[in-house]
């Protein structure tokens, strides 16, 4: 089969492009608007235009490798992340400083803080891509042993990971790095007959927790030492008024969001106090600010980007940039569904930002990281001549 070739220009995404600035425009617009409500003493706006042009960098660079070297790359990648993820734990305060509870941010003079896990959901894109592609090259004849061994293969690539996040403890990011190994699962090519037992076995031990949340608190008290503090999320999600010291942030998102109503208050129209709004409270100024049609406006913009993430799973020839491009959906799309899912009584709060528009150094660098991946796939996609349009999926 001959390849078509393609001038670069025709290569390159400009879609997303278009996206991402829109995604930017909205970021700036939000956090200037949400600083000017809180005593900050510095300017997140500009803060966030320079990891903009970082992150901009970042997927220059990282577009340029075809997948064949991000195979290369995903296991190097992988180990340095977990690296850095042990060196975080047995870090001196000095530079791995304890903040509300949680270690997982060094801090770099003069950059400032810098989170690890932001990048590790990445490179665990990259890694379990590489381990389900190696595994079908291993094993062309399926069977339900081979299934579970793969199954058994991932499990052990995300159980590290994973483990050290969670020691730091972070919930957050804890539960992208599921959402990532779930979504990735349901591409995998394992039987339905393992999948099935595995999530309603997930849904039926989530439910128990919750069940003992309510019910039970002092077991997970005693035996998975259980905080406190988790408990109070659980219950001020479900009844924020009967426990204010927990529900604070969310009783203020709920007002500022309530308030917006249809339109907004328009542009620096913030009446209603969310200390550290632009970061994981970023959609609660939106909502106050734009009202329903502001949040539609950005909802919409995350529905563009997923369906775009969609169409370069589906168009690609190779089967590994699918895998990679599933777990940047899979990652993406949780944080949009948990974070504004928490401003507006959803689901529990939990310390995620809002992809592209929330504050953050790391968070940005690290999606903008994801998009290089999509970026390099269509640069690099090549359409094949006489090649069938019928690409179906075994699963």
């Amino acid at each position: 089969m001959m390849a078509k070739t393609m001038k670069k220009h025709d290569r390159f995404d400009w879609t997303l492009t278009f996206l991402l600035l829109l995604f930017f425009l909205t970021s700036c617009v939000a956090i200037y608007s949400a600083q000017k409500t809180g005593q900050y003493g510095q300017n997140f706006l500009y803060k966030q235009i320079f990891w903009y042009v970082v992150g901009s960098g970042i997927i220059g660079v990282v577009m340029m490798f075809d997948s064949e070297q991000y195979r290369k790359l995903s296991w190097y990648l992988y180990g340095f992340g977990v690296f850095l993820l042990v060196f975080l734990f047995f870090a001196p305060s000095s530079i791995a400083e304890e903040r509300n509870g949680a270690k997982s941010w060094f801090f770099i003079e003069p950059f400032g803080s810098i989170q690890p896990s932001e990048f590790m959901k990445v490179f665990l894109v990259l890694a379990l891509s590489s381990t389900i592609y190696a595994h079908h090259n291993k094993y062309i004849r399926k069977t339900l042993q081979t299934d579970f061994l793969l199954l058994v293969k991932l499990g052990l690539v995300t159980a590290l990971p994973l483990g050290l996040i969670m020691l730091q403890p972070d919930l957050g990011t804890s539960l992208v790095v599921i959402a990532i190994f779930s979504g990735l699962i349901l591409v995998s090519g394992i039987s339905w007959k393992i999948i099935l037992p595995l999530y309603g076995g997930g849904a039926g031990l989530g439910a128990g927790i919750l069940y003992l949340v309510i019910w039970k608190p002092e077991l997970l008290k005693k035996y998975l030492n259980v905080k406190t503090y988790q408990f109070g999320r659980i219950y001020a999600w479900l009844d924020p008024e009967s426990y204010p010291e927990f529900g604070y942030h969310l009783l203020k998102s709920l007002s500022a969001i309530g308030s917006g109503m249809l339109t907004g208050k328009g542009l620096n129209g913030s009446e209603v106090y969310i200390p550290e709004s632009h970061t994981d409270f970023i959609f609660s100024v939106i909502g106050e600010e734009y009202g329903f049609v502001g949040g539609s406006f950005v909802i919409g913009l995350y529905f563009l980007l997923i369906y775009h993430l969609t169409k370069t799973a589906l168009d690609t020839n190779d089967p590994f940039n699918t895998y990679i491009s599933t777990g940047v959906i899979s990652m993406i799309t949780f944080h949009v569904f948990q974070n504004i899912g928490m401003t507006i009584q959803l689901l529990p709060i939990t310390g995620i930002p809002l992809p592209f528009i929330s504050y953050g150094g790391s968070s940005l660098m690290g999606n903008m990281l994801a998009m290089g991946l999509i970026y390099g796939i269509r640069f690099h996609h090549k359409t094949y001549m006489f090649a069938s349009k019928d690409r179906s999926f075994s699963i």
